[in-house]
C-alpha cells in the first residue's frame, strides 16, 4: 500500500492509496458543500446542484455521461449531506482515464435552464416520497428541532417550497461560492497509476479558477424537548432521540464511538437484549454523527404502538444505568472487536476506502490506514468509554415520536 498526494496550484488536492494487488479502482471528488452551507432561501440546492451536475456539460450531454459510465461497466453515484457532496465512481484499471476525464467535466456542468427545470418537479416529488415513507420526515423534523436555526438543522433536500422557489441564477452563485478547487479533494484508491491521474487532473482542472470558500462552524445551542408528529395510518411507533455528541475534531469521539456500539449496536449491545432480544421492539440502536464544531448522538426505537410508552421509559432507564454505573471491562472488549472487525472488514473494498481517503482529508488533513484507525479504537479505555458518557450526556435529549399514538409523554 502506498499513499501519495499532490496539489495543483489552484489548491486542488489529489489523493490516493495506491494498491498494486487490487483489481479495481474507484475515484471520487469530494466537495465542502452541504446543507450547512445554505440559507433558508435556498434550502436544499446542494442536493439539487448534485442532480444537476450530471445532467451534461458543455462537452456531453446527460444521455452522455451516463451512456459512458456504462460503457465503461462503472459503479457510480453521488451523495450529498450536511457538510459534503461527493461524486464516484469504480472501475477496472484499465478505464482509469477514460473515468477521470468524465468525472473532471462533470465538475463544470452546464446548469442549464431546460435541465433545472425538468430536475426541480423530480426533487419536489422525491421529497413528497421521503415524506411519505416511514418515519414520515421523522430525521428532518428532530434535525430542526434539535438544531434550532442553526444550518446543521436544515433538510439536506430542502422544502417543497425552497425547492419550488429556487432559480437556475441562485444555484449557479451558489456554485460559484462552494465549488473552487481548494475547497474540492479528488480521492482515488485501489489499482491506480498516479503519475498518469496527476497528469490527467493538471491537464483537465489546471485552469480552473481558484476563490475564497470559507465555512464558519459555529456551535448550535441545542435544543431538547418532546414533539409528537401524529401518523394515524402507520402500523409501528417510532421513537427518535438527539443529544449532544463529540465534534469531528475532538479526539473524544473515538471514545463516543464506543460507548455508542456498547449501548446500541445491532448485536449484543444493552439495547439489544432489552428491545430487541425481548421482542419489545422491532429496531433500536444508537450512533454517533459528527461535523464540523459538533456532533450528536440519535437513538432511535420503532415499535409496536402499545409499547411505546414504556419504551420510552426502558430508553431512559438503559442510559442511566450505563452513566451512574459505567460499562464493563467485557462489554469494552467486545465493542472494540466489533469495531475493529468492521473496520477491516470494509477495508477489503476499494470504493470504502476511496470514502475513507477522501472524508479523512476533506474533514481534518489527514490520513489513517485502517489498522491504524484499528489500533486507536483498541488503545480506547474503560475510563475513556465512562468519561464520553459523562461528557455527552443523554439523559435531557429532543425526542420526537411518529406513528398513530398521539398521547405519548416523556418518560
Amino acid at each position: 500500500m502506498n499513499y501519495r498526494t499532490y496539489t495543483l496550484d489552484n489548491g486542488l488536492q489529489i489523493l490516493a492509496e495506491c494498491n498494486d494487488q487490487a483489481h479495481t479502482s474507484a475515484f471520487g471528488f469530494f466537495v465542502r458543500a452541504g446543507s450547512r452551507d445554505e440559507t433558508s432561501e435556498i434550502s436544499g440546492v446542494s442536493h439539487f446542484l448534485e442532480h444537476m451536475v450530471f445532467k451534461g456539460t458543455p462537452n456531453r450531454s446527460a444521455a452522455e455521461v451516463n451512456l459512458q459510465l456504462d460503457e465503461m461497466g462503472s459503479s457510480s453515484n453521488a451523495r450529498t449531506g450536511e457538510e459534503s457532496t461527493i461524486y464516484h465512481a469504480s472501475v477496472l484499471p484499465e478505464f482509469q482515464s477514460d473515468v477521470v476525464e468524465l468525472l473532471t467535466d462533470i465538475m463544470r456542468p452546464s446548469l442549464r435552464l431546460e435541465d433545472f427545470e425538468t430536475e426541480k418537479k423530480v426533487i419536489v416529488e422525491e421529497i413528497m416520497m421521503y415524506a411519505d415513507q416511514p418515519p414520515y420526515g421523522g430525521y428532518e423534523q428532530i434535525m430542526d428541532a434539535f438544531f434550532g436555526d442553526h444550518p446543521l438543522g436544515q433538510s439536506v433536500l430542502g422544502t417543497v417550497q425552497s425547492v419550488t422557489e429556487l432559480t437556475p441564477e441562485a444555484m449557479r452563485d451558489y456554485f460559484r461560492t462552494r465549488y473552487s478547487p481548494s475547497n474540492m479533494v479528488l480521492a482515488a484508491a485501489g489499482k491506480i497509476d498516479f503519475d498518469a491521474l496527476v497528469t490527467s487532473v493538471k491537464q483537465q482542472c489546471g485552469l480552473w479558477q481558484n476563490f475564497e470558500a470559507s465555512r464558519e462552524p459555529v456551535r448550535p445551542n441545542f435544543n431538547s424537548g418532546f414533539a409528537t408528529l401524529h401518523k394515524p395510518n402507520s402500523h409501528q411507533q417510532y421513537i427518535l432521540q438527539l443529544s449532544p455528541g463529540a465534534s469531528m475534531e475532538n479526539a473524544d469521539r473515538f471514545a463516543s464511538r464506543v460507548a455508542a456500539t456498547i449501548l446500541g449496536d445491532d448485536a449484543g449491545s444493552r439495547f439489544y437484549w432489552e428491545f430487541l432480544d425481548s421482542g419489545l421492539a422491532e429496531s433500536a440502536g444508537v450512533g454517533a454523527n459528527e461535523y464540523q464544531g459538533c456532533g450528536s448522538i440519535m437513538t432511535v426505537v420503532c415499535c409496536d404502538p402499545e409499547e411505546a410508552q414504556n419504551n420510552l421509559s426502558r430508553m431512559k432507564n438503559v442510559i442511566q444505568k450505563a452513566v451512574e454505573d459505567g460499562v464493563t471491562e467485557k462489554e469494552l472488549t467486545m465493542a472494540k472487536k466489533k469495531i475493529a472487525s468492521h473496520i477491516l472488514l470494509a477495508s477489503e473494498r476499494t470504493e470504502t476506502r476511496m470514502f475513507s481517503v477522501g472524508t479523512q482529508w476533506l474533514n481534518r488533513q489527514e490520513f489513517r490506514t485502517p489498522e491504524q484507525i484499528a489500533d486507536v479504537y483498541a488503545n480506547v479505555t474503560l475510563d475513556e468509554v465512562n468519561t464520553a458518557l459523562k461528557t455527552y450526556p443523554m439523559d435531557d435529549p429532543m425526542t420526537v415520536v411518529i406513528g398513530p399514538r398521539d398521547d405519548l409523554v416523556p418518560a
